[in-house]
């Protein structure tokens, strides 16, 4: 039977803004207050969705998040009608109010943490939402979240579902942006890659001191355990804390993996041959080869692999074996980075090619393609119980062009997000795509 890695990008949502909300990710505090474009954002998403489908890659799309969350502006004390909530919380509160309209959930990468049914206990396909609890704008997610990817994943013969752990920082979990697959095949048995940036419970580990560590050992432990994962099937491995203090908020930001490879900065992790042979052994164990690809810090420095997010990229296996590589614009206007990634594709190793995609609107809020994109492995029999509107197809695309550009603003600053006109320019919005990717009713205010 033939198995898939399916890429589900996120859809960019119509209140994409730089709000500046997420201390540690330089980019995001880099553009903080500049005024968004939400149509191209979202534009720029769908080309590149487009792009790989066209490719020959299955591609899926995560439909974005109702926004602004007048629910978690009214558990905060804000009253009245939901005109009266957005005026009085931009009045008295005008941070929590940019806070309740991020689009955040358009990097799905953080989404969930997904297994296969290769490595799960009971052969079924998991999915834990993330808590995303380091930062009050993405901790508001998971519900939402929760109830997008059952609508996607629907049938409980193939998919089972978990909630967010406890909403604690001992368990802070960050999703697939700390979490790598490793296997010959995407349908057989593989070997689950967690990155932690701290331990809650064990002071053996040491902490980042400037910025905080997001994803904790405990959360990832326990995400292993509700998806039935073998101890042989599991690697733990620490960030290198000093990466974190300069940039690299999440793994995804310094290291990528597929199949059977790992494209990693030697700055990266704490203990690095110990891991690199855990992998090995581990992966070898079930029939496979692991293979590593460490960019040293002489040819780029984190500096570089933070702004140009060189690491922050899909690597995707071509049918003859080979790896292509999905950069942002920003990788090829820097030249270290640039030069560095045409030695690479030039030197006949595993990587053969770079692909550069525009995502700047994305970017300059401090996600680039992988941030955009979860993955799930899938077989031919889940493949086809998968909520079909959620495919990329060319009709699908060209309907969600037509509703980005009947819907989005071409233009949003941090003003613009106290006109209750926004509320429901983004319900109305989102209430036709649910019909477009045949999602039933998810959002709260289709619900209450």
């Amino acid at each position: 039977m033939k198995s898939y890695e399916v890429n589900f990008d996120g859809l960019v949502g119509p209140t994409h803004n730089y709000g500046g909300l997420s201390y540690g990710n330089v980019a995001s505090q880099s553009n903080s207050q500049q005024s968004s474009n939400p149509k191209e954002a979202a534009l720029q998403g769908l080309a590149k969705m487009k792009a790989l489908m066209d490719m020959g890659f299955q591609q899926g799309v995560l439909a974005p998040q109702e926004r602004p969350d007048v629910a978690a502006l009214r558990r905060l004390g804000f009253s009245g009608t939901d005109a009266q909530v957005i005026e009085r919380a931009a009045k008295e509160a005008m941070p929590l109010l940019v806070a309740s309209c991020s689009a955040s959930s358009m990097w799905v990468a953080n989404a969930a943490t997904v297994s296969p049914s290769a490595d799960t206990a009971d052969g079924r396909v998991h999915f834990t939402a993330a808590n995303l609890n380091c930062k009050y704008h993405r901790s508001i997610e998971h519900p939402t979240t929760s109830r997008v990817l059952g609508a996607m994943f629907a049938n409980q013969q193939h998919f089972a579902h978990h909630a967010a752990l406890p909403a604690v920082a001992q368990f802070g979990d960050e999703g697939a942006a700390n979490h790598t697959r490793f296997c010959r095949e995407y349908g057989e048995a593989g070997v689950e890659f967690f990155v932690f940036g701290r331990s809650a419970f064990d002071n053996r580990f040491p902490a980042p001191q400037k910025y905080p560590a997001r994803q904790t050992l405990e959360a990832s432990q326990a995400v292993a355990r509700l998806h039935g994962l073998r101890d042989e099937g599991v690697v733990y491995a620490q960030q290198n804390p000093d990466v974190i203090d300069q940039g690299v908020f999440h793994n995804d930001v310094i290291a990528v993996g597929n199949g059977e490879v790992l494209f990693y900065h030697e700055d990266a992790f704490l203990e690095t041959d110990k891991m690199l042979a855990e992998l090995q052994g581990k992966l070898a164990k079930v029939g496979g080869n692991f293979q590593s690809v460490c960019v040293p810090r002489s040819a780029v420095t984190v500096d570089d692999a933070v702004r140009s997010y060189l690491f922050n990229s899909q690597l995707l296996s071509r049918p003859d074996g080979s790896m292509l590589l999905i950069v942002p614009q920003e990788c090829q206007a820097n030249e270290r980075v640039w030069t560095y990634l045409q030695s690479l594709t030039s030197s006949g190793g595993l990587i053969r090619e770079v692909k550069v995609f525009d995502l700047k609107q994305s970017m300059q809020n401090g996600g680039g393609p992988a941030c955009l994109r979860l993955r799930v492995a899938l077989n031919e029999t889940e493949l086809a119980a998968v909520n079909p509107g959620v495919i990329m197809t060319a009709p699908l695309y060209g309907s969600l062009t037509a509703w980005v550009e009947k819907h989005y603003r071409d233009r949003l600053s941090e003003t613009d997000l106290t006109d209750p006109q926004l509320l429901l320019e983004c319900r109305t919005a989102l209430d036709e795509l649910t019909q477009i990717l045949k999602l039933g009713a998810v959002y709260p205010f289709q619900i209450n």
